[in-house]
């Protein structure tokens, strides 16, 4: 993937989690690696919702990811790559 790609990817899921926390961080101030739930408090409800906005933001149809794949996205990192993966891809 292009670097603007994986740049865009990463701006996307920021927003979005940001967007869906109960708490007003920015989102350049998110930890890329920080455990979602743990650090943020994100609910699995909350967790979905951010995954299906990134999706759509980010043009990567949800029904890429298994059920074990989300469970596996426990960090912003692990989304925005998963994403960028992605990205590009005709469903």
């Amino acid at each position: 993937m292009r670097p603007e790609t994986d740049s865009k990817i990463e701006t996307v899921t920021r927003m979005n989690l940001a967007r869906v926390l109960e708490s007003d961080i920015a989102a350049n101030d998110l930890d890329l690696d920080a455990d979602m739930a743990g650090v943020y408090g994100l609910t699995s409800l909350n967790k979905v919702l951010f995954l299906m906005s990134a999706c759509d933001d980010a043009g990567v149809s949800l029904t890429r990811f298994t059920e074990p794949d989300v469970a596996g996205m426990t960090t912003l990192r692990d989304v925005t790559k998963a994403l960028t993966r992605h990205a590009g891809e005709v469903a």
